[in-house]
């Protein structure tokens, strides 16, 4: 256990608000491949209001998760919502007719994005919005900053507290920071994918929250190469933690500005990954990790 038991890790700045470094994504809220509505309605709205119950004070969305269901989800679960509850979401996509994931991310349709998820959760405004990359090396300077210039024009507009980016590399990021303040940088970064290490480390300089998405990992092979991987398995049983925990504590143990926003359909690995924030590695866990899961050089 930390020393003084830090409430879910302790907490950091995601814009003007301050919340706890374990939070709630709610991507697996969607159906299967992010689309149309939960397995279990009933088990969903348990597993937010639970969430909120727990402490949780930021929830990570998206109006094109289960298009838009996820989003409903959230409302008719927490609204009223609770005083201090930061809601962000992210735009440039969504969905087709058949499931599939499109772009939306002209300037107009941005705006469009973040008007949906107000109006779908029932707020006049967001804690931060993420303008998601479809592909960090693709789109042209000029593109990026139409994209984040509609992103900025919301914000001053009051419809968002924060302009947070997603899947960006180190080179848009500082792209960015040179316009405007940004809040939050949401990447895929976990032990078995550490690619956005130079982003990660970029954001501590900076004091800029960095959210990594799919924590433990893609379902599949990739999740169980963290999962069932010794070097993870062997620290978690001894230290009496499951081997999420371990990952997930990594995560928390590596840089003081990871917010983490775990997700999950049920109320019992809502649990587990909430319980994270307790589990301490020592140094040969970490030494351990490091061996099987090396930096990379930045």
């Amino acid at each position: 256990m930390r020393e003084g038991g830090q409430e879910l890790g302790g907490t950091f700045p995601l814009g003007p608000r301050r919340v706890h470094r374990t939070g709630y994504g709610a991507m697996q809220l969607a159906g299967d491949g992010i689309f149309g509505p939960p397995r279990d309605r009933d088990e969903a709205l348990r597993v937010l209001r639970s969430a909120v119950d727990a402490g949780v004070d930021h929830i990570d969305t998206a109006q094109f998760y289960g298009a838009g269901t996820v989003n409903e989800l959230i409302r008719e679960a927490l609204y009223p919502y609770p005083d201090g509850l930061a809601i962000v979401s992210k735009v440039a996509a969504r969905h087709g007719a058949d499931g599939s994931l499109l772009r939306f991310d002209e300037p107009h349709q941005l705006r469009q994005g973040i008007e949906e998820n107000l109006a779908t959760l029932g707020v006049s405004s967001l804690a931060a919005v993420n303008l998601r990359m479809t592909d960090r090396s693709a789109a042209p300077d000029s593109r990026f900053d139409a994209q984040l210039a509609a992103l900025v024009t919301a914000r001053e507009e009051g419809l968002i507290e924060g302009v947070g980016l997603s899947n960006v590399s180190r080179r848009q990021l500082l792209r960015a920071v040179a316009q405007t303040e940004i809040v939050c940088v949401q990447n895929l970064f976990n032990l078995a994918d550490q690619r956005s290490m130079d982003v990660l480390m970029e954001c501590a300089q900076r004091n800029i929250a960095f959210v990594p998405f799919c924590p433990l990992g893609w379902p599949g092979e990739v999740r169980h190469r963290i999962l069932g991987n010794p070097a993870v398995v062997a620290p978690a049983a001894r230290l009496g933690a499951a081997p999420a925990q371990i990952a997930l504590c990594w995560l928390l143990d590596l840089a003081p500005n990871i917010l983490l926003i775990p997700g999950t359909r049920t109320r019992a690995h809502l649990a587990e990954n909430l319980a994270a924030t307790g589990t301490g590695l020592d140094d040969a866990a970490r030494a351990e990790l490091r061996r099987h899961f090396p930096t990379p050089s930045i």
